[in-house]
């Protein structure tokens, strides 16, 4: 279908972004790389009546370190990511969870702010910035804020972003020096959101687990930080009871929806073989 009418805009800073969304209010709607909202026009589901696009805004597309953290704009396209030297050396979990982020065509377009933005329970990079413990830096008309990851979304498509906010950046501490991270995803074909996935890393000292962190995606109606996964790892040696405590810890907090990826039940089974394949290649990544 066609979508319905609109006016178009497109501003060259954060501030004209933000001025425009607060004076044109609930008519309008960011434009990112437009891989959820522009479906949603064509059938008629989103009907904006001006669409501001964030693509030419140059500040809004880096990735850097600064002070020991992370930095990435919003607008930053996953294949951007992906052929990041920084991230490879930093933080590769982020290159391979965009790596199974739909396709070639959709990475070179779809942005990491578009991704963590819209809420989408499916979409990848919300658990794995979870699993990094990051910050999202929102921008509107007031200033500036921070809110962590693991407490930005509150329901299917329902985040802690204001009316008329933009996601302008996102920050981590860059992981220890050595982790082993892995992201593990199951899907129906390749470029499908996951049935289930689940991004982990772990901080090791000889053969103990002296850090961890574990997120879990499209097994709820948000992205889950699995707390008490996390507590089974820590302080073990990554044997095979630690491991299968905290697949079960994990299991025990998801609440998946049957559709067509199959049952609830089969669901939550196929996160705990996700889970303990993660934490195992994370384990073969450490020293």
């Amino acid at each position: 279908m066609i979508p319905g009418s609109f006016t178009y805009h497109r501003p060259a800073s954060v501030s004209e972004a933000v001025q425009l969304l607060a004076r044109l209010g609930e008519d309008a709607r960011p434009l990112a790389g437009g891989h959820s909202l522009i479906p949603m026009m064509k059938l008629r589901l989103a009907q904006p009546q001006h669409l501001v696009d964030l693509g030419r805004i140059a500040g809004l597309k880096e990735i850097r370190q600064e002070q020991g953290e992370i930095v990435i704009g919003a607008m930053t396209t996953q294949a951007e990511i992906v052929a990041s030297p920084l991230l490879a050396e930093k933080a590769p979990l982020l290159i391979e969870a965009a790596k199974v982020i739909a396709d070639p065509q959709v990475r070179s377009v779809g942005t990491i702010g578009g991704n963590i933005a819209n809420g989408d329970p499916g979409n990848d990079m919300p658990g794995v910035l979870q699993c990094l413990d990051a910050r999202y830096v929102l921008t509107g008309a007031n200033g500036t804020r921070e809110v962590p990851a693991r407490d930005f979304y509150e329901a299917a498509f329902f985040t802690k972003l204001a009316p008329g906010e933009i996601v302008t950046e996102l920050r981590f501490a860059a992981p220890a020096a050595g982790h082993g991270w892995a992201y593990e995803k199951l899907k129906r074909k390749v470029g499908d959101y996951a049935v289930a996935a689940a991004a982990v890393t772990l901080t090791l000292s000889g053969n103990t687990c002296k850090g961890a962190s574990i997120a879990l995606t499209n097994v709820a109606s948000t992205p889950l930080y699995a707390a008490d996964a996390v507590k089974a790892l820590v302080g073990s040696t990554l044997d095979k009871a630690a491991i299968d405590k905290a697949a079960g810890a994990a299991m025990s907090i998801c609440d998946p929806v049957a559709d067509s990826r199959g049952p609830s039940e089969y669901r939550r089974s196929v996160l705990g073989v996700i889970v303990r394949r993660a934490i195992d290649r994370a384990k073969s990544r450490g020293r």
